[in-house]
């Protein structure tokens, strides 16, 4: 019985303990400022990275929104790995749907060329995306926007595949805005 109770309150005690971490993490999340806005953009050029091309190393990217309505980019990567190197380059194609005060939502279009090396063998290609997304900033940082992206991707390196895709700021893009 001693050690029902024992195993118990040890139970117990590790439950409070995992509740009150829980707790203390959403008190911290909570009074943290992380208000994000919308920020005109139109005339600006965005320089960053992106990791979108079905690549194995990431690329560099470009954006400049031509009217509160459309944008253009462009991506391209270039790796001399005689493994698993090759290039890539492409442009893409913004067209927004709606303003947000904290958000710009946006259909997007992209077409690449591809060169990708598999186990030393060269194999050209190309990439077209279609899809959603999405680009926000913090305040305070207007300059930085940060990109999230949903939709359909079709490419052929060595073989074609159709795909879904799901790309998360860090794959999307992140721009510095000039």
């Amino acid at each position: 019985m001693k050690i029902k109770i024992q195993k118990m309150i040890s139970l117990l005690s590790s439950l409070w303990t995992l509740g009150a971490m829980k707790l203390a993490i959403l008190s911290i999340i909570a009074i943290i400022p992380y208000q994000a806005s919308a920020y005109e953009r139109v005339g600006r050029l965005g320089l960053g990275m992106t990791n979108q091309l079905k690549l194995d190393f990431p690329q560099l990217s470009f954006k400049m929104q031509k009217s509160r309505s459309t944008s253009i980019g462009g991506i391209a990567g270039v790796s001399t790995d005689e493994d698993k190197g090759g290039y890539g380059a492409g442009l893409k194609l913004y067209r927004n749907i709606f303003d947000e005060p904290q958000l710009n939502f946006y259909f997007t279009g992209t077409g690449a060329l591809l060169s990708k090396k598999i186990n030393g063998t060269s194999y050209s290609g190309f990439q077209f995306d279609f899809g959603f997304g999405s680009e926000f900033h913090f305040e305070g940082l207007n300059s930085l926007g940060f990109s999230f992206e949903f939709g359909f991707s079709g490419h052929k390196t060595k073989n074609f595949a159709f795909e879904t895709m799901g790309n998360s700021f860090v794959v999307s893009a992140i721009h510095f805005y000039l």
